[in-house]
């Protein structure tokens, strides 16, 4: 009886410690061809956590784990909106094409919390558009610090009064109420910044009691930079000013060759910072390293990316984010052995790693990608053509199931040189993602030699000068020129062999 009482306990727990989100909706009028996604708002440099089909009657399905209780993008259609999510919810999502998802309908276990988050925008709104901040900024210190406490005050009453009405739960009560505390703090920095000069005041200096104003605002710091955006950019933003300085001093008198990575040069300033949490240097050296050196034409800089990741981030969770943003926007190393279980159309089994013998392109691609049929089919078919002779090719698809696989290869690259692979369970699959393989890298291609290891970087387009030359350095041929509807257009008189030509003779005359 003891055996089963555990066993039974640990499934309890197991269930309830669940971080899996169920999510289950409508699009009315929705098309087939778009995707919902849904995206960690908080995180750095994140990634869709989830890809889901919308069905020809618009219904889609889908689930995924939750990094956290907090806010999450959804996206269709090229719009986006935010949802509060928890782990362990299930819930239903509707709307109209038309505005979805600017505007849906929430149902099930997420439905009170998004409806306290929506009301308490609402009066926080209402509430801005009275606050006289000309006004505020030309107040006497005191009267400000009273008529500050006031509106804070006032603010957070509302939220209460929201999550009581809708019976929120603690943790979205909690998450609003240091949103405001965010937005807040901005009006604290506007006045310390600009009362002098509103005043009339040039000698105005904060008093004692002014920054242990700031001080309470933000006591709970760490929690704020992690856990919402705003107030961690507004704090990254502070340090501009501090930075621009100190990157004069390391690039002044290096050409562009010899200058250090924006990452490089803000990991040496984040160490200059002593009033800086560890927590904060985390975040916003990621945040910048995100948005700055980890792209896929930075990967001869792969080493000292990785090296930078591993000495300066101590979070073991936003050293993994940030290794596998890492492997997403620049692919893996030249010379790594390629690794993604594949099915292959007669139900057999191998692994990306398996293709040798010759040079392989491999392209990733889904039927409902619109970029695939319209822009890369036809290009993609003259260069398969030209080099079939030197070049194996391997067309991966992503699709949701095997059969929209056999039906997709069958009739989209009917025809065409090479071997057809599937990802079992397509692009929201555990191998596609610890692959690095996402919605918006499709169509994408990567090159692998005839030893099976990788060549380079991943590619996004066939007009690329640079993916050209790597395939005249594996076939011996010389590439077609390629234009395709990613490619500039060649300016007005002047061919694109006269171009290239150009290029060519400017990197001549740089090498010499």
């Amino acid at each position: 009886m003891k055996k089963y009482f555990l066993l039974l306990l640990m499934t309890l727990m197991a269930v309830s410690c669940s971080r899996k989100v169920e999510i289950k909706g409508k699009v009315t009028g929705g098309s087939p061809l778009e995707r919902i996604e849904i995206i960690e708002a908080a995180g750095v440099g994140t990634l869709p956590l989830l890809n889901m089909a919308v069905s020809k009657d618009g219904s889609f399905a889908g689930d995924f784990d939750a990094p956290r209780d907090g806010m999450y993008i959804i996206t269709y259609g090229g719009n986006m909106n935010m949802i509060y999510l928890k782990g362990g919810q299930k819930l239903n999502i509707s709307g109209n094409y038309l505005d979805f998802p600017a505007s849906f309908v929430i149902n099930g276990e997420a439905k009170a919390n998004n409806d306290f988050l929506k009301a308490a925008d609402t009066s926080f709104q209402t509430y801005a558009t009275k606050i006289e901040v000309n006004k505020l900024l030309t107040m006497d210190e005191p009267k400000f610090i009273a008529e500050f406490n006031k509106i804070k005050g006032d603010m957070m009453k509302q939220i209460d009064d929201a999550a009581s009405k809708y019976k929120a739960d603690s943790s979205a009560k909690n998450w609003k109420k240091e949103d405001v505390t965010a937005k807040l703090f901005g009006l604290l920095d506007a006045y310390e910044q600009n009362h002098a000069m509103a005043s009339g005041n040039p000698g105005y200096k904060p008093s004692e009691k002014f920054q242990d104003l700031k001080k309470s605002i933000t006591k709970n710091n760490d929690r704020l930079i992690r856990d919402i955006p705003i107030y961690r950019n507004y704090m990254l933003n502070s340090l501009n000013a501090d930075f621009q300085k100190f990157a004069q001093t390391k690039m002044q008198g290096k050409n562009p060759a010899q200058q250090p990575m924006v990452s490089e040069i803000f990991a040496e300033f984040l160490k200059t910072r002593k009033d800086l949490s560890q927590i904060s240097k985390d975040y916003f050296l990621s945040y910048v390293m995100a948005q700055s050196d980890i792209n896929f034409k930075n990967d001869k800089n792969y080493d000292k990316i990785a090296k930078l990741i591993d000495d300066n981030i101590s979070d073991s969770e936003l050293k993994s984010d940030l290794k596998k943003l890492q492997i997403v926007l620049m692919g893996y190393k030249a010379g790594d052995t390629p690794n993604l279980a594949l099915v292959k159309k007669d139900g057999s089994k191998t692994n990306l790693g398996d293709l040798k013998g010759k040079p392989t392109m491999v392209m990733f691609y889904a039927s409902w990608n619109p970029n695939i049929s319209m822009m890369t089919i036809p290009v993609l078919k003259e260069m398969s053509d030209f080099y079939k002779s030197k070049l194996n090719f391997a067309y991966v698809n992503l699709d949701d199931t095997k059969e929209q696989f056999l039906k997709t290869s069958g009739s989209l690259l009917k025809g065409f040189p090479g071997e057809h692979y599937y990802v079992e369970g397509g692009i929201n699959s555990k191998a596609a993602k610890d692959f690095g393989l996402y919605a918006f890298k499709l169509p994408g291609f990567v090159l692998i030699g005839s030893d099976g290891k990788f060549v380079g970087r991943p590619f996004f387009n066939l007009g690329e000068p640079e993916l050209r030359e790597e395939l005249q350095k594996l076939t011996g041929l010389k590439a077609p020129e390629v234009k395709t509807p990613f490619a500039p257009e060649v300016p007005k008189g002047e061919t694109r062999a006269e171009q290239d030509k150009k290029i060519e003779e400017s990197k001549e005359a740089k090498q010499k």
